[in-house]
């Protein structure tokens, strides 16, 4: 069996992405990056990953992606050769730079923004027939197409220079008829990170738009903090996690109050879940499989807030709402929530953005989050206008 090669750490995260070409695995965060090229092995199953792992000899990684649905097959590669970097790239450097794409775009939503609201009207009824569903994810999808197939790497390139601390990824997915297909994106939500006997969560539930006028952007993230409705959906979800990592955790810490954090173009509440594993073996794929589906991406109860996603929604999540991330051997190893993301083949992509819907919510105001955070991918493609 060949075993995994695993080259010197990169000069820089910049330098993995200037390497990066369509079919690659790439993973970055705030401390480091990933790259992985070729393909000892091929998974559709993470209950797989260790042995496979085992076999690929020490310093072997996974990367790659589940899907929403967990009964569909997931797409893992065990890489020939991954590379390192220990720090992200940070502002504008000769590999890091705001890369113009085509113009000319074709925008079709699926669906309609009028369709959406009727569904987050509807889904809200349903709550206030339905005491027990809490919370229902809704999303809306974008399908964005060119005249020639789309520049992954300038995508990826673009999203990195835009947020340098968030997750930010690519992984190859199986093939459609229009040939290489390319899951990308740049998540600002952990599901978790495991190091040792060291487990970490960070739940992003209630968001608001950020506003290039800093009065407004300060006045947004305030009425965020102090809203009853968004404080109420990240307390719900913040629950949902504890009780799914403390089975496995010796100890765990779950602060009372949320905090703060933004992306370019979002706030959101913000809570980290730290804890201690009762045992050290336990894989970081087997936290993630525990936790996932969150209420974040689903909704509460799960079972019904699934049905009622299947319901509504009019186009298939994929692995949209689902995680991505890498394992290595010794079963450490991150993964992050899917969203602000998009599904690229040949000349389309298809972008994502959902929101969590409260008996209390506001069908324009769903619409409106869906709309602000769709702009983390427009604006790496250079989509300009309107969602």
């Amino acid at each position: 069996m060949p075993e995994q090669r695993t080259a010197a750490p990169a000069a820089s995260a910049g330098e993995l992405l200037s390497a990066y070409r369509p079919g690659d695995a790439f993973f970055s965060t705030a401390t480091g990056a990933l790259h992985g090229t070729g393909a000892l092995h091929t998974l559709d199953r993470i209950d797989d990953l260790p042995a496979t792992l085992a076999d690929a000899g020490p310093g072997a990684v996974a990367m790659g992606a589940i899907p929403f649905d967990t009964s569909r097959p997931a797409h893992l590669v065990v890489p020939r050769t991954v590379r390192r970097a220990p720090s992200p790239t940070e502002g504008p450097t000769p590999e890091n730079r705001w890369r113009p794409l085509g113009e000319g775009w074709r925008v079709t939503p699926v669906p309609e923004p009028e369709a959406h609201v009727a569904a987050v009207e509807r889904a809200v009824k349903l709550m206030a027939d339905d005491a027990e569903l809490r919370k229902v994810v809704l999303a809306r999808s974008l399908r964005v197409e060119g005249d020639e197939p789309i520049d992954v790497a300038t995508v990826l390139a673009n999203l990195v220079w835009r947020d340098p601390t968030a997750f930010v990824f690519a992984t190859d997915l199986p093939e459609r008829d229009s040939g290489t297909r390319t899951l990308i994106g740049a998540s600002p939500e952990l599901l978790v990170a495991k190091s040792g006997r060291e487990v970490l969560s960070n739940p992003l539930a209630g968001s608001a738009p950020r506003s290039a006028d800093p009065t407004k952007d300060q006045r947004n993230a305030v009425d965020l903090l102090t809203s009853a409705k968004d404080r109420h959906e990240h307390a719900v979800v913040v629950e949902a996690v504890a009780e799914s990592l403390r089975p496995f955790c010796r100890t765990l810490s779950v602060p009372a109050e949320p905090e703060l954090v933004k992306t370019a173009t979002m706030w959101h509440l913000s809570t980290r879940v730290n804890g201690e594993l009762i045992d050290h073996d336990v894989p970081v794929h087997t936290l993630a499989a525990a936790l996932h589906p969150t209420p974040a991406i689903c909704g509460t109860p799960t079972g019904r807030a699934f049905d009622t996603i299947t319901d509504l929604e009019p186009f298939d999540r994929g692995f949209y709402t689902g995680a991505v991330g890498h394992s290595d051997a010794r079963g450490d190893g991150e993964w992050v929530v899917t969203i602000r993301c998009a599904d690229v083949a040949g000349t389309t992509v298809d972008l994502f953005a959902g929101g969590g819907v409260m008996p209390e919510s506001d069908p324009e105001a769903e619409l409106a989050e869906t709309s602000a955070k769709l702009r983390t991918l427009l604006l790496a493609l250079g989509v300009n206008g309107t969602v």
